[in-house]
């Protein structure tokens, strides 16, 4: 199978070329080292897809990279045509909570119109298939928890969801207009080895570990459904096998978490006793956009796609914490 994915240099994207190509597709990423973090950590996770392909062994499989911008229509141009692909999967995106309320406009600019370049580069390109990643932060004021796919998530609390919600939304059109089979993955908070330096497990991590004060916003009971990126790429995985095998077009959406809460407060405590330190809290206000809790149902992806988060928090954050000590050499 020929793959295009695009954000293939960040943490999410860098896994699931490494695991696709690994098992033998031909993967071409797509990545445009956005500022938002550092291009030394992206070129580093680049480095680690073609050292996990080489470890796999297999001869079928295959790795290349092209930078460039989703806003740009010619450098996606060039893209699919390298990539030739039969599956498309649409990670790239500016992601995060707070940076997209002092930024909403570079958000909307992203993340609706770089997905709508990529609709219209699929529709140009003959290409049916897209699998497009969304987040939990679709879910809303009105959401009830656990939160299901059927919600119909109309009071996105941030402008980073509302962009993730708006490309579901264009994607169904897509759909509609040109027979595209879409798929959207919420994702709930994922974390593992690669994961960008500014999330909350990464930086507790690193603060804590060198004896750094960390910043809790709120009283600690707002909880997070935190998603290991091994389920995560499990589940991407069985979505793209389902759309290569999709005798017409169908539009679905799917979450992929953990099924399980952990508070703040957990958190830290978890992180804290896997380092063997403890942590100096700092409390702060609770702070816009942010959501009290969230929960995937994961139903109706576990009967669909057979999908089953496998790795715990507990456990999650000691392999953490290992990964992190061993890529820091603390």
């Amino acid at each position: 199978m020929r793959v295009l994915v695009t954000g293939a240099a960040g943490f999410i994207g860098s896994h699931l070329c490494e695991r696709l190509a690994s098992r033998g597709d031909a993967v071409v990423g797509f990545d445009n080292f956005d500022v938002f973090y550092g291009r030394a950590i992206k070129e580093r996770n680049l480095r680690e897809v073609l050292t996990g392909v080489d470890a796999a062994g297999t001869t079928a499989g295959s790795f290349a990279f092209i930078e460039g911008d989703i806003r740009k229509s010619d450098a996606l141009a060039a893209a699919f045509q390298t990539a030739a692909p039969d599956v498309v999967v649409h990670l790239a995106a500016l992601a995060g909570v707070r940076p997209s309320i002092a930024e909403p406009g570079r958000y909307a600019d992203v993340n609706v119109r770089g997905t709508q370049n990529v609709l219209d580069a699929c529709h140009a390109h003959g290409v049916t298939r897209l699998a497009q990643a969304s987040s939990s932060s679709v879910y809303g004021l009105d959401s009830a928890v656990p939160f299901r796919e059927s919600d119909p998530c109309l009071r996105p609390v941030s402008p980073y969801a509302a962009t993730k919600r708006a490309c579901e939304l264009i994607a169904f059109t897509a759909h509609h207009l040109n027979a595209l089979s879409v798929t959207n993955l919420r994702f709930f908070t994922v974390y593992g080895p690669r994961q960008r330096p500014d999330l909350a497990i990464h930086k507790f991590t690193r603060l804590i570990s060198s004896g750094q004060p960390i910043q809790l916003y709120g009283d600690g009971s707002t909880s997070r459904d935190y998603t290991w990126i091994d389920d995560i790429v499990d589940g991407c995985v069985a979505s793209v096998d389902q759309l290569v095998a999709d005798k017409a077009a169908a539009f679905r959406t799917y979450n992929l978490g953990g099924s399980q809460t952990t508070t703040l407060r957990q958190l830290v405590d978890l992180i804290a006793g896997a380092l063997g330190r403890e942590p100096t809290i700092e409390s702060l206000p609770e702070q816009p956009g942010d959501m009290k809790r969230t929960l995937a149902d994961v139903t109706l992806v576990g009967r669909e796609l057979g999908y089953h988060p496998h790795v715990p928090i507990a456990e999650g954050i000691t392999r953490f914490v290992e990964w992190y000590r061993r890529a820091h050499g603390v």
